[in-house]
């Protein structure tokens, strides 16, 4: 009974039977959490993927060669950090390679034609990667950051007034010699500076995975001729788009000793799935019928709206990705570069303080603001402003468009991303900043230099959480007139899109329980899939530069 009696210190009475109590219920409301996330997602992975149709062979056939092998590689490595780190570092590379290949053929292949891409590569993508890699070989070009925000802004229009003779001198080299020169040769490049700053390998080993890349192009060209199903337009950007993140995470975790168990990973996931194929074929198992499959994703919503069968996502996947990628462009730069002022900059005395104090709170209190209201704000600013400017565009916003939607849902998410990026920046000790100006360094030097390396983690935190609110809302989407329903994926920042949020909400009040159970469930695991790439990504190159800060 000694235990349960109070004692007098300095924080008043203190009971253990109260911390006690407070341990357990907190674990208890942990697992309750953490079962009901678990119970709601396999209810939703199991409609998606039709499971209740597969017969009691074909789930013990695959228990014993994917999920026994999978759950002893987890016991394994669960008390090693160095094995978990390696085999998250290949899943997020690869998933992420994936949907980056697919995301670039759609791109390239169907949206921009490769003449188009060509001009706008030489105007705008070449020179910025250009100036990206010269300034982190030579940090003291204080220009270099300038340069590509100028190619960033002038490249476009230098693209679009060269259009006709860029394209045809693109035209002329044709889609493979496009994607060679615009894709492989710039990633050789920067698979040699990443081998060389990144893996930390000799002049000479960087030297060689940078030429070995565009041999790798050209000697696989003839083997890829064998193959109909694949054109060689698609071997240059998947050898660009997924051999460069899997070959840099492999490369990665082979230098590590104690990480190269985690290649167990992919071996057992992939020799798991093909034996299980075999077993299950030879033993004539019957097979679940997915909802979620290729013709889902890279079909258009059904004509008719009675077959489930029929049913596609692929213009609001493709709606999706033009929307987060403008996004976090949009909401890093602004969000960054206001939360850099408002922490650095702005005075702290004097009568603009006070203007800076309230511009402060008021970024504080629009972090709370319900979606719907961003929804009228993207409304009244972005689609009413332009329509009574009539006909003459002013910037080329409208009703439910591209560009419009990316500005609304960048306004939802800004102020929480400069919230969470003046946490990071004030972060970092005064201590650092003292000692960069006492070496001599101007402020802006100590901010690149000292301020956000050490915050960028944070930073990006931030960044992801908005993001992953951001792919998901659909109230302020409805509110700009963004269609529920779309037959074909945008072509541009001007055209008309809808997103997975909402063509999910669309199918959810079809009266066709397919509709209702299998399609809108292989919707919502889609949506998951896309966030869950994104966010691993993201947090995986956050985990970078916190080890690169500490």
């Amino acid at each position: 009974m000694a235990t349960q009696t109070p004692t007098q210190t300095e924080f008043g009475e203190v009971s253990r039977l109260k911390g006690i109590a407070f341990k357990y219920i907190s674990f208890g409301a942990s697992i309750v959490g953490i079962l009901a996330l678990g119970v709601l997602l396999a209810y939703v992975f199991w409609d998606a993927f039709g499971l209740e149709s597969a017969g009691t062979t074909w789930y013990l056939s695959y228990t014993a060669t994917l999920l026994v092998p999978l759950l002893a590689f987890f016991v394994y490595a669960r008390t090693k950090p160095d094995i978990v780190a390696g085999a998250f570092e290949l899943f997020s590379m690869t998933l992420g390679g994936v949907m980056l290949t697919v995301a670039t053929v759609i791109i390239l292949s169907v949206i921009a034609s490769p003449p188009v891409w060509f001009a706008y590569f030489l105007t705008v993508v070449g020179p910025t990667l250009g100036l990206f890699v010269y300034g982190q070989y030579n940090r003291e070009a204080t220009w270099v950051g300038l340069g590509m925000l100028a190619a960033v802004v002038l490249g476009p229009v230098a693209g679009t007034l060269g259009l006709g003779v860029l394209s045809s001198l693109g035209g002329m080299l044709g889609a493979p010699g496009v994607y060679f020169l615009s894709l492989v040769l710039p990633a050789a490049g920067l698979a040699a500076f990443l081998a060389h700053d990144r893996l930390e390998l000799s002049k000479r080993q960087s030297i060689g995975i940078g030429v070995g890349l565009p041999v790798l192009a050209i000697v696989g060209v003839p083997v890829v001729d064998m193959v109909p199903q694949i054109a060689r337009s698609v071997w240059l950007i998947g050898l660009v788009m997924f051999g460069l993140p899997v070959g840099f995470a492999a490369i990665d975790t082979a230098r590590h000793r104690e990480r190269w168990a985690a290649f167990a990973l992919p071996a057992i996931a992939v020799l798991g799935f093909l034996l299980g194929e075999f077993i299950v074929g030879a033993l004539g198992a019957t097979e679940p019928t997915p909802w979620l499959t290729w013709q889902y994703v890279t079909s258009p919503p059904a004509i008719q709206a009675s077959n489930a069968r029929e049913a596609g996502l692929y213009p609001a996947i493709i709606g999706s990705v033009f929307l987060i990628v403008l996004v976090s462009v949009f909401t890093f730069v602004f969000g960054v570069g206001t939360a850099i002022y408002l922490e650095e900059y702005a005075p702290t005395s004097g009568p603009f303080s006070s203007v800076s104090r309230i511009i402060k709170v008021n970024i504080s209190n629009l972090a709370g603001v319900p979606s719907v209201v961003y929804g009228l704000l993207g409304l009244g600013i972005f689609v009413n402003v332009e329509a009574s400017l009539g006909p003459v565009t002013y910037g080329g916003f409208g009703v439910g468009t591209v560009l419009t939607a990316a500005l609304t849902l960048s306004l939802l998410i800004l102020p929480i991303v400069i919230i969470s990026a003046q946490e990071a920046i004030r972060s970092v000790p005064d201590s650092l900043r003292q000692a960069s100006y006492g070496m001599g360094a101007t402020r802006w030097q100590t901010i690149r230099n000292v301020v956000l390396p050490r915050s960028i983690p944070g930073i990006l935190t931030g960044t992801i959480l908005a993001l992953g609110r951001a792919i998901g809302e659909a109230a302020p989407l409805i509110m700009i007139g963004v269609a529920t329903t779309k037959f074909s994926p945008p072509s541009g920042l001007f055209s008309q899109l809808t997103a997975m949020p909402l063509q999910i909400y669309a199918w959810a009040f079809q009266p066709s329980p397919d509709f209702r159970y299998g399609v809108v469930a292989a919707g919502v695991v889609t949506l998951l899939i896309v966030m869950l790439t994104m966010n691993s990504v993201a947090i995986l190159v956050r985990n970078k530069y916190q080890q690169e800060a500490h």
